[in-house]
């Protein structure tokens, strides 16, 4: 009872927090002609409200998809006319054809900002409670401690009720993904992650690890009897939920071609904006996209993608237990943002979120690497007028987290699992691993903090517009890049803890 309690002053917590970063500023506000990610979403319900489902897709004299062109998969298509539907019945000037782009009333806003809040409390933040209660080991403090620490990460909090998006949809679907493999309900969670894909074609990022364990699990049953049947089940889950997804379109095979096309706009380029990821890093000191044609920097992305994600799969399907599947969405999804195509500076939630749930094993390294993640989205936040809440999240969320979950005493190589690895650092003794570990942690949260104020107090010089904006995706790059290396060591040289292993496999 006393845990029910702490979990749902928790949860309360975490919607008072969400409420409070969406009473700041979103994305373009005031700032026609484009506007930004929120008129996007405002855009899509006014779409999909007013024409027929045909024309969703498709650039016509009523859906100019230069603007704010319906871009992901038909799930969210049928989200944003659910919300729309909604909209038309509180204030129909909300989705009007035509005359409500750029629509901006503080009505208007309650209402979106609603919309968000709602998806989380019914999608993802279920989840996270489900998963820290059920598939997290410790005491009942340790557990709702985990719980509050993934439900205050920044990133996510900042960008969906800040920025303005509906990312909480997909990593939820995704979660209860997860969740269902953890308790051995695989047709569940083949079900629930096939409805994350269906929602954000960013899913991909924990594809191969999913697909991966699913086999590994059919394989290991044996593929002539209950491993075949297994398979069976599966498949036929995820056909059946995909074909559910694209019923509407599938009569006609050039709204299907159409519709891909648009989720996967490989004209866009290698990369926008200043991510933190390899290309763009690569980029300030060789011009990739002046040397390479369009199609010669797709491979390359592809190649590089797959050379750092089947490692981890391929451990994952000879040996698929949950620990390793959870090590695998972590390793997969930071391959794909470190080197595959057309990376947004938003896709570090994709591989956020596994990290979250490696928070009870890893205090320090998860918390590290989320940290930095926020870091990674600064200019954004800063373009949207999203530095206080920012500096607040950025401020209160590692002290938080540390003081939670005492990760600082959590630092050992016992506790970091470097396992063989470990042998490098024999001529130390523990006690200073420990010491180096936090030294590097507290460098590295100052060097955040010093560009963050640097990108706020000072201009860059005139010769160097985009100095800090390429300080900050370089400084978290580097960092993104030491845990997927410290990740892939731990799931290749050393097992879950003992007390551990008997949930894990």
């Amino acid at each position: 009872m006393q845990t029910w309690s702490l979990v749902s002053i928790s949860v309360l917590l975490a919607v008072l927090v969400r409420w409070g970063v969406s009473l700041n500023s979103y994305s373009g506000a005031g700032k026609p002609p484009m506007f930004g990610d929120y008129e996007a979403q405002r855009h899509w319900q006014e779409v999909t409200y007013n024409l027929p489902l045909q024309q969703w897709y498709f650039n016509t004299s009523d859906n100019d998809l230069n603007y704010w062109g319906l871009d992901y998969p038909p799930l969210t298509a049928y989200h944003s006319w659910l919300c729309a539907y909604v909209a038309n019945i509180l204030n129909p000037d909300w989705v009007e054809l035509h005359r409500s782009r750029g629509y901006e009333s503080p009505a208007h806003k309650l209402f979106m900002r609603t919309t968000v809040l709602v998806t989380d409390v019914l999608i993802y933040i279920p989840a996270v409670v489900l998963y820290c209660l059920y598939l997290t080991d410790g005491s009942a403090k340790r557990r709702v401690s985990i719980l509050l620490s993934i439900l205050l990460y920044p990133g996510l909090i900042l960008i969906d009720y800040g920025h303005f998006q509906y990312n909480g949809v997909s990593l939820g679907f995704a979660l209860w993904g997860i969740l269902a493999l953890g308790l051995g309900w695989n047709s569940l969670g083949s079900l629930a992650f096939s409805l994350a894909l269906n929602y954000k074609q960013m899913e991909l990022y924990h594809a191969l690890p999913f697909f991966c364990y699913l086999l590994g699990k059919c394989i290991k049953a044996g593929l002539i009897g209950r491993g075949f049947i297994l398979l069976v089940k599966i498949t036929a889950t995820v056909l059946v939920t995909f074909g559910l997804c694209w019923l509407p379109f599938l009569p006609d095979p050039s709204q299907v071609l159409q519709v891909v096309r648009r989720i996967f706009p490989v004209a866009r380029g290698l990369f926008e904006d200043k991510v933190a990821n390899t290309w763009c890093s690569l980029n300030t000191v060789i011009k990739i996209r002046s040397i390479l044609t369009s199609d010669s920097q797709l491979y390359l992305s592809l190649a590089f993608t797959l050379l750092a994600a089947l490692p981890s799969s391929i451990k994952l399907l000879m040996k698929p237990t949950f620990w390793n599947f959870k090590l695998a969405l972590i390793n997969s999804s930071l391959a794909f943002f470190l080197f595959s195509y057309q990376v947004h500076e938003k896709s570090i939630l994709l591989a956020a979120l596994p990290v979250c749930l490696l928070l009870n094993e890893f205090p320090l390294m998860c918390i590290w690497f989320l940290q930095a993640s926020t870091f990674s989205m600064l200019p954004l936040f800063l373009k949207d007028g999203l530095l206080v809440p920012y500096t607040v999240a950025f401020l209160g969320f590692p002290f938080l987290t540390v003081y939670l979950l005492s990760a600082l005493d959590d630092c050992s190589e016992d506790e970091l699992k470097l396992g063989t690895c470990g042998k490098l650092f024999s001529f130390l003794p523990k006690m200073h691993l420990a010491c180096i570990m936090k030294w590097k942690f507290y460098i590295s949260i100052a060097l955040m903090a010093v560009l963050s104020v640097l990108s706020v107090a000072m201009d860059p010089p005139p010769h160097l517009p985009d100095l800090f904006p390429v300080l900050v995706s370089t400084t978290a790059f580097m960092h993104f890049l030491g845990v997927f290396l410290h990740f892939n060591i731990v799931q290749f040289m050393d097992p879950p803890r003992k007390k551990s292993r008997k949930k894990n496999n």
